[in-house]
């Protein structure tokens, strides 16, 4: 969502290197075209204007720092805004919910609420298991409106592991919320995630409606679900269920899809609430929580390691990561092992995915070509060794002419891109070697 506005200041932040100093002409030229990066971002006008106002009064007429370059000093300058209205200060605390408690997730139609709610049973889940303990969650649903969203519910309840329940023949959201929350007291539920029903656009009485349900339950904690693709429209539609059902927090969908990240730069300044996660996917772990720093540090071009380490911790369990643990450390590695490597990779995503988390890589000049040969070069990798054999693998010296003819064959690859597999594995050989000489394992 973000890679838009990151390209943007990062062609802004080039045009500064080198300069020898802060102008007022080179600071002009710089913060209009941040103005212009953030209209074009979709962020509401208003406050384009107050963002540029406020980096105006942080640059202008303050004394010039020689030791720190130009360019890093208005780097840092627009980091610290972005942080402010990104609402650092009040989200970087790990979402938890109190013990029980009901959570009821809101949203239009089409916001991937339902999906969502599954999402959220399933991190609470994740959550709970990492301090070693284990939380009985219901997932329920009193959307009658939209047909076979809580058949919907039913199916994404069995594929996160938690249970449901089915409000008995009953077409009134109210009357069945009052039962669910029953079901769940009786039960001793320790967290209930109701999933409301939406509409295509804002309605009275969906609103209402939802109004009732939040008297009658009384849940602890409400979340609205924001499509990012609607942009601006979506500060409209939080802010027309804030006024009428004030929530706790927002989750913002679709990010993975080609939105410009208006939607989330401006919320926290409008609704001045915390957006807690973002959906990142389709699939059912495709939620990660909403981190401004990481945000920020990402649309500046400064990476996101902790996400990616963070990622990788939950993609490759333990024997996994010890593994690869064991064979940097050790210095050496074989073919298997490099396979090995280059399959947990591909469980982090695809090249481009990956990318926006390595610092510096955001304004890399990568072409889209350039990404598929690397993804199409890892695929041919994996075809090669999966026609050597055991032996070939954990001794390639004894590869000769004659072997690689076969196993290029078996691949149906040429003898020669057997040969830039073992360069590329050759030079793993020696960053393993090198990470080990320095003690860095």
């Amino acid at each position: 969502m973000f890679d838009f506005l990151s390209e943007k200041f990062s062609s802004i932040f080039s045009r500064l290197t080198g300069k020898g100093y802060l102008s007022e002409d080179n600071l002009q030229e710089a913060i209009l075209k941040v103005k212009d990066a953030l209209l074009e971002a979709d962020v509401p006008y208003k406050l384009v204007e107050e963002f540029v106002e406020s980096i105006k009064t942080d640059l202008i007429g303050k004394k010039v720092i020689k030791s720190i370059k130009p360019s890093e000093q208005f780097v840092k300058i627009v980091h610290d805004r972005l942080l402010h209205f990104l609402g650092a200060e009040a989200s970087e605390n790990e979402f938890s919910l109190q013990i029980p408690s009901t959570v009821m997730v809101m949203g239009l139609q089409g916001s991937g609420k339902t999906t969502t709610t599954a999402k959220l049973a399933l991190f609470i889940l994740k959550q709970a298991k990492k301090r070693g303990k284990d939380r009985k969650i219901l997932l329920a649903s009193v959307d009658f409106y939209r047909p076979a969203a809580i058949d919907q519910l039913e199916i994404l309840s069995k594929q996160v592991g938690v249970d449901f329940y089915r409000a008995k023949e009953c077409v009134d959201p109210v009357i069945a919320a009052k039962e669910i929350n029953n079901y769940a007291k009786n039960n001793r539920f320790e967290i209930v995630f109701l999933d409301t029903a939406g509409r295509l656009h804002i309605d009275s009485d969906m609103l209402d409606q939802l109004k009732q349900i939040d008297n009658n339950i009384k849940p602890k904690c409400k979340i609205l679900v924001l499509d990012s693709m609607t942009g601006q429209e979506s500060i409209s539609v939080a802010t027309s269920f804030d006024k009428v059902i004030p929530f706790n927090s927002a989750i913002l969908t679709k990010i993975d899809s080609d939105t410009r990240g208006g939607a989330a730069f401006a919320f926290r300044y409008f609704l001045k609430k915390p957006i807690s996660f973002v959906g990142s996917g389709e699939k059912i772990e495709d939620l990660e929580v909403f981190r401004p720093k990481r945000v920020a540090d990402r649309i500046l071009g400064m990476g996101d390691i902790l996400s990616l380490v963070e990622k990788a911790e939950e993609k490759f369990n333990q024997a996994e990561q010890e593994s690869l643990f064991g064979v940097f450390s050790g210095g050496k590695m074989n073919l298997q092992d490099f396979a090995n490597q280059i399959e947990m990779v591909g469980r982090l995503g695809s090249f481009s995915n990956i990318m926006k988390y390595i610092p510096g890589m955001a304004g890399a000049k990568i072409s889209p070509e350039m990404l598929q040969k690397g993804e199409v070069e890892v695929k041919r990798f994996k075809a090669i060794i999966a026609s050597m054999t055991k032996k070939e693998r954990y001794f390639p010296k004894i590869l000769d002419g004659s072997r690689k003819q076969r196993i290029a064959k078996g691949a149906g690859v040429n003898v020669e891109d057997v040969n830039i597999l073992l360069q590329r594995f050759e030079q793993s050989q020696q960053y393993a070697k090198l990470l080990k000489k320095h003690g860095r394992f």
